[in-house]
């Protein structure tokens, strides 16, 4: 009966993990042409991965590991689309200098120490990302949402925080 119970739990998690895994067509095609329009990479390992000016837009990037990737000037507009999202990727160290982010889905990201410089997160959701020590001086956060974010030693110098949802849940309206 263990034995039985051991297999069929083994089986599930099996089941269970080949379905949120990314598409490996996917990956192929943002490799070999850096353009990947809704693709699935839904926890896939692009860690230290150079995508400069590579297209995501719609991917679902969900879980994926992107710690220390090169994506400045990276287009993720609308990455929540679909479902498709970043909600819990980690880019630590990633750089997204210039990158297009404007309504991306990044809740529970981690960004620790990720350079944002004059990035779009117009609309992004942040909320409770992990921005520590990130730099996002002259980023574009207008209608963000930073609600429960950690911005510990986070560089904000000349972002702009227009009518931005700030960790505490108020909303900022000075200098709009």
């Amino acid at each position: 009966m263990k034995l039985t119970l051991t297999i069929l739990t083994v089986a599930a998690t099996l089941f269970a993990s080949s379905a949120s895994a990314f598409d490996p067509r996917d990956l192929r095609k943002l490799k070999n042409t850096g353009y990947c329009k809704e693709c699935d990479l839904v926890d896939a390992d692009l860690s230290g991965a150079t995508l400069l000016d590579a297209s995501l837009k719609g991917a679902d990037l969900s879980g994926a590991n992107l710690g220390s990737a090169d994506l400045s000037g990276v287009n993720l507009t609308d990455a929540n689309l679909g479902g498709y999202d970043l909600s819990g990727a980690n880019l630590t160290d990633a750089n997204l200098t210039s990158a297009n982010l404007k309504d991306a889905k990044l809740s529970y990201a981690t960004l620790i120490q990720a350079d944002l410089e004059d990035a779009n997160l117009k609309g992004a959701d942040l909320k409770n990302a992990n921005l520590e020590t990130a730099n996002l001086s002259g980023a574009n956060l207008i209608y963000a949402n930073l609600e429960g974010a950690n911005l510990m030693e986070a560089d904000r110098r000349g972002a702009n925080l227009c009518n931005t949802t700030m960790r505490d849940g108020t909303v900022n309206n000075s200098g709009c």
